[in-house]
């Protein structure tokens, strides 16, 4: 064992005895051990346990550890330190900026045990309501768990987004310096709306391939590299993966149908429609005897015997949106205060409604309301109705679903809402019969309007718990229960595998910001990505009903 490998040992367990609050001598004497480990000029394992003692700035005690673990390959002490610490804090012992006391903080006043809902609570704003941590240490540990994502090599769509559009943007110029008739556009996953990337696809029609091949130096922004395959590939200063691909105009249509759609689509429409070429993707579906497909639905399912039979749906737009449902503000952990939200709604976003969610009293990380701040909320959206009319705000609440499946209210706090949103937040740890059952119970509770995000996943940081989807999606169809397609990019939960199930069984999705702040509005485009790529329409969109409907509707569910 090297002696970099002891000292790493040393250190960590210095800093679990530092987040479990332990003697401050012995903390202190294990790191300084770590540190000597790691700068000895020599193995430390080719020594005795005797001679390891002797060690200037070892001792006796740190000499019985290190030989246990070259003994042994383990510490007790830390083993028995990691047994009461959730693997997840542990992992966040790695991220730069945040020592044991912070992350004890973290743990122990906030809720929050991995990394994932860390990363989740820094884009809340929800860290610097935390003793000791201000705008800037949030910023910073944000960042840093963005790189640990990107050394991983998958990214959000969100995170990919600006990037892409801003490189096609770039290359478009680029390429009218080379060829008046170059076209380019994104195709893969990002242009299927995938909520994880791992590669950006650009396919490129130019009259003479060669002027490109001799030319691609020129572009500035990447460094692209010829690759055997016929393609040029770059790598973005975060490390995400660029592909060019580049082809005649005759042959551009197919190609980039070809590099669009996953492999059973791409295979299955072509055995119909032949190869081409073709003018358009329009074109490869007519000689397929198909309607076009639009790119977020070419996922090899269900979509080509719809578009053989002329019976695609009519995918919902942003424009379809009249309102939105479940979002924060000052009143539990929101950033900005109710009338701020409400009033940019109105004038920013143009919408006919707002439907406010503070957290719930179980929530008490979030400043949950209590009895008597939901009643004082209530009494300043009857007055913002009145100033903002005909506007409405609706009275909502994110009612946290317990560990039994209960709401964390009573049934006549409950009946004062106009509308309940009904959400798992703690225990996520559930076998997947236990977490249905409680999902069901709350579901079969009378007052829940919408299911939020129905399995509490965070993408690329945590999974979501384990639940059986059709028994949730009938329950929530037996009891006339929305089901909110939450649009954070690190959510997106419900995943849009199951969107067409739960159409089909009558179901109401609705595109929910789950707005800690103002700028957390534009989440509702990448809900309404994913309603797409689930085959959404906007008649079965909750928020895309008008202020009459929807006022309507809550009635019907008093």
């Amino acid at each position: 064992m090297e002696n970099k490998t002891i000292a790493r040992s040393l250190r960590l367990l210095s800093q679990l005895m530092e987040l479990h609050n332990e003697n401050s001598f012995k903390i202190k004497t294990i790191a300084n051990a770590a540190f000597k480990v790691d700068k000895l000029p020599y193995a430390i394992s080719s020594k005795t346990q005797d001679e390891i003692a002797q060690i200037d700035g070892l001792g006796k005690s740190t000499a019985a550890k290190i030989w246990e673990l070259l003994q042994t390959g383990i510490i007790t002490e830390m083993q028995d330190i990691l047994a009461a610490t959730p693997e997840g804090i542990v992992e966040m012992l790695s991220i730069k900026g945040i020592g044991p006391k912070k992350i004890m903080i973290i743990w122990k006043d906030l809720g929050i045990e991995n990394i994932g809902e860390l990363y989740y609570a820094c884009n809340e704003n929800r860290l610097i309501e935390a003793k000791g941590f201000g705008l800037k240490t949030q910023d910073e540990i944000r960042k840093v768990i963005e790189f640990k994502m990107a050394a991983a090599g998958k990214f959000l769509f969100a995170q990919a987004e600006n990037l892409v559009h801003t490189l096609q943007a770039e290359l478009i110029i680029w390429f009218q310096t080379i060829s008046n008739t170059a076209k380019l556009e994104v195709a893969g996953e990002f242009r299927r709306y995938c909520e994880i990337i791992e590669e950006i696809d650009f396919v490129a029609g130019i009259d003479n391939p060669e002027d490109l091949e001799n030319q691609i130096g020129t572009f500035s922004a990447l460094e692209f590299e010829l690759k055997p395959e016929g393609y040029f590939e770059a790598q973005s200063p975060f490390g995400l993966k660029i592909r060019l691909h580049y082809t005649t105009p005759d042959q551009y249509a197919i190609t980039l149908f070809r590099l669009t759609g996953n492999e059973t689509h791409v295979t299955t429409v072509l055995e119909k429609a032949g190869e081409g070429p073709f003018p358009t993707e329009q074109a490869i579906y007519a000689a397929a005897g198909m309607d076009y497909i639009e790119p977020e639905l070419r996922e090899g399912g269900k979509e080509i015997a719809l578009a053989a039979q002329h019976q695609l749906p009519v995918l919902i737009t942003h424009n379809d949106l009249k309102g939105s449902l479940h979002n924060h503000s000052t009143w539990s952990d929101g950033v900005h205060t109710l009338e701020q939200m409400a009033v940019f709604c109105k004038d920013q976003l143009g919408l006919e409604y707002f439907g406010i969610c503070d957290h719930s009293k179980s929530a008490f990380y979030a400043n949950g309301l209590n009895e008597q701040r939901v009643y004082a909320q209530h009494q300043e959206i009857e007055a913002l109705n009145v100033k903002l009319a005909p506007f409405k705000i609706f009275k909502g609440i994110e009612s946290d679903i317990l560990n039994d499946g209960s709401l964390d209210y009573a049934d006549d706090i409950l009946k004062q809402f106009d509308f309940v949103v009904a959400s798992v937040h703690s225990n996520l740890r559930m076998d997947e019969e236990k977490a249905t059952a409680r999902l069901i119970k709350a579901i079969e509770n009378p007052y829940t309007t919408i299911l939020g995000h129905p399995t509490g996943r965070l993408l690329l940081s945590r999974k979501g718990y384990p639940i059986d989807y059709t028994r949730v999606i009938d329950a929530c169809a037996a009891n006339g229960v929305v089901i909110e397609i939450n649009a954070n990019p690190l959510r997106l939960d419900l995943d849009w595998r199951w969107h067409n199930y739960a159409l089909e069984k009558g179901v109401l999705l609705s595109i929910n910001p789950d707005a800690h702040r103002m700028e957390g509005f534009s989440d509702m485009h990448y809900g309404v990505y994913v309603g797409r790529k689930g085959g959404l329409e906007a008649k079965s969109c909750l928020n895309s009903f008008t202020l009459a409907e929807i006022s309507a509707y809550f009635k019907s569910r008093k």
